[in-house]
């Protein structure tokens, strides 16, 4: 893989995935993994694709949204996949899906999606331009589209929150 990608990179340079052992020292008080303790993998996971992709560092800029859809217990093996899905000049957006499975068992259950989005930063710490996102099949195209919808939904719900605070100056 090449350092240097002028005209791009596919979403399958971005691909990570994490796998972790959840442990007692994970646990709440009713034998759950802590939300946090998930988040920061889900955040650790997208800052890989997206350093992937950028071939620099990165800074977390925003979560959508996180819904547990499933409890995880202790003893659950964590996969925490994560992709680029959209790419702008200088932020990107990963999808992060997390899937919990009983290694007794088998059975594996997802358990959450959420949606972050970094910022590649230079060596002086400013935003710095990223290579465009190369989507190579039907799929990854439409979850591009989507990323795109969901990236102009952020920045209408930012204008708004500026209006609402400079009216609040007012």
């Amino acid at each position: 893989m090449s350092d240097t990608h002028s005209e791009g990179r596919t979403v399958a340079e971005s691909r990570v995935q994490l796998v972790q052992f959840m442990r007692l020292e994970h646990a709440n008080a009713l034998g759950n993994v802590h939300g946090g303790e998930i988040m920061k993998l889900v955040d650790e996971a997208g800052a890989l694709a997206a350093m992937r992709h950028a071939r620099t560092v990165v800074v977390t800029v925003t979560m959508d949204s996180m819904t547990f859809t499933e409890p995880i217990r202790i003893g659950a093996v964590l996969t925490v996949s994560a992709e680029l899905t959209y790419v702008g000049s200088t932020s990107m957006e990963a999808q992060v899906q997390v899937t919990a499975e009983n290694p007794i068992t088998g059975e594996r259950k997802h358990t959450n999606t959420a949606y972050l989005v970094y910022v590649a930063l230079d060596e002086a710490g400013r935003p710095k331009r990223v290579p465009p996102l190369i989507a190579t099949t039907d799929e990854e195209r439409a979850r591009l589209a989507e990323g795109e919808a969901r990236q102009a939904e952020r920045k209408r719900r930012r204008a708004a929150e500026d209006a609402r605070q400079a009216a609040e100056k007012a």
